[in-house]
């Protein structure tokens, strides 16, 4: 939803205020991008012409942020104009939002024209170019990230330092919070806490340094976007971050980004830094990585199941838990010996219920997903897509159940129903009283969460990795 005409109006009285050479407001379009901050593409008449810019705030022009650690809009404009002063490819930020513009928190900046869509950075034509050296040019740009001096910036005092043991744990507190018993999170999140690297250095982080992320141009890197959870801790996460396949965009065999290799963003960064980072330093935090989107997903699904922010895209999220499941266990276990089937199609009759639910996806994906509101076309493909993961759960659910709960009962050697079981397994990894090498434990999990992803998205290329 975009502003009202009572908001445009504060907005354009606050541009007034802070540009000299502003006439009017033009046109103001909420982009689909950012699941936790709004994005608006602001058009506007100056003396000079038309112009662009972009404004960030917080959902529904609230006050502040609800989580107590994320940095405020006031920070990641901050942020902005740090990294730009570095040497980071930047937009510059025009003015921070005043409580009296009755906007919420946020800023204006400059807007940036080049690809964000990462779907188009990993395959677009226009893009070829760029991809040949954006790994390098990922590495040399987080080495400068990683350089700045967080005390003579001004930055300490508004971040929160993550040691990395701390963040670990309080990723798989957040997880288990939700009670919902995903074993392999409890295994990834075990390994991740027996494997901990050492906090020998402590720099600016990131923390969504991603394909996503970025603002791409045929010559290269234009911006880098996104500051709202950068912390002080371990750099090397953002190296992994950004080589987590969930950002690869089905591109399993480039693992930086979906566009190149680790020895050219590992390159890049030694060009800048003078550094060297080991490959298993990058994998702890690509499955961290993992295990981190996972409960992303889960707090983005929860959103709407509280109430906080009703949307079908935030609960469609949500089923996305077992693709970084597959990524954990790609990372982590061997393969299966024998793969899984693939969930069988529906045999339909006259206008049974797979039959509704496939009219339903047609129309949905032939005719909304069509139209000329671009946001409404968006959300028809995610709803046309949950209703294909009801359809594959309806198929092949029940008898996925059925050997999942089979090989729970062996593994464990109690009998119950596969809910029962699947939080018994979870509380054995948890506590420790099941060891990860456990005969027949990486079978299951590999076996089970490769069952799952097949309703969810059987097309993730971590499955067809597996």
């Amino acid at each position: 939803m975009s502003l009202d005409s009572l908001q445009q109006a504060a907005l354009a009285k606050a541009l007034s205020r802070n540009l000299p050479d502003f006439r009017r407001l033009t046109s103001v379009d909420r982009l689909t991008a950012g699941a936790s901050l709004e994005t608006y593409r602001l058009g506007i008449e100056t003396d000079g012409g038309p112009r662009r810019l972009a404004m960030r705030r917080t959902p529904g022009g609230a006050d502040k942020l609800s989580a107590a650690w994320t940095p405020s809009l006031e920070a990641e404009a901050l942020l902005f104009r740090v990294a730009r002063e570095n040497g980071v490819p930047e937009p510059q930020v025009h003015f921070i939002l005043a409580p009296e513009d009755g906007l919420g928190s946020g800023f204006i900046m400059e807007w940036l024209d080049g690809e964000t869509l990462g779907q188009r950075i990993v395959a677009g034509e226009a893009l070829a170019g760029a991809r040949a050296t954006l790994a390098r040019e990922c590495g040399e740009i987080l080495g400068r990230i990683h350089t700045i001096d967080v005390g003579a910036s001004g930055l300490e005092q508004h971040l929160h330092v993550w040691p990395t043991e701390q963040l670990v744990r309080s990723t798989i507190e957040k997880y288990q919070a939700y009670d919902v018993p995903r074993p392999m999170l409890d295994y990834a999140g075990r390994w991740l806490l027996e494997h901990l690297p050492a906090d020998d250095r402590s720099a600016l982080v990131h923390n969504d340094f991603r394909n996503g992320n970025l603002i791409v141009a045929p010559e290269g890197i234009v911006a880098v976007l996104d500051w709202e959870h950068s912390y002080v801790g371990d750099p090397i996460r953002d190296l992994g971050w950004l080589c987590t396949n969930s950002w690869r965009y089905g591109q399993p065999d480039l693992p930086v980004g979906g566009f190149g290799s680790y020895e050219q963003m590992l390159d890049g960064y030694e060009a800048a830094t003078g550094l060297r980072v080991s490959l298993d330093h990058v994998r702890f935090w690509e499955i961290f990585g993992s295990l981190y989107w996972a409960v992303g997903c889960m707090e983005l699904a929860n959103q709407h199941r509280s109430g906080q922010a009703k949307s079908v895209e935030r609960l469609a999220i949500g089923r996305r838990v077992s693709e970084c499941e597959i990524d954990c266990a790609n990372l982590l276990l061997p393969p299966l010996e024998s793969p899984v089937a693939k969930t069988p199609a529906p045999a339909t009759r006259f206008a049974d219920t797979y039959e509704l639910i496939d009219s339903v996806i047609g129309f949905l994906r032939d005719e909304v997903a069509k139209g000329d509101n671009a946001r409404l076309a968006y959300l028809a493909r995610v709803s046309a897509n949950s209703l294909s993961i009801v359809a594959r759960e309806l198929t092949g659910g029940l008898a996925a159940r059925a050997t999942e709960q089979a090989e729970l009962q062996a593994l464990l050697g109690q009998s119950g129903e596969a809910e029962s079981l699947r939080t018994e397994l979870s509380q054995r990894l948890r506590s420790g009283t099941m060891p990860l090498d456990h005969p027949g434990l990486a079978a299951h999990l590999r076996r089970s969460v490769e069952s799952q992803v097949a309703i969810d998205q059987p097309r993730y290329s971590g499955r067809t990795n597996s």
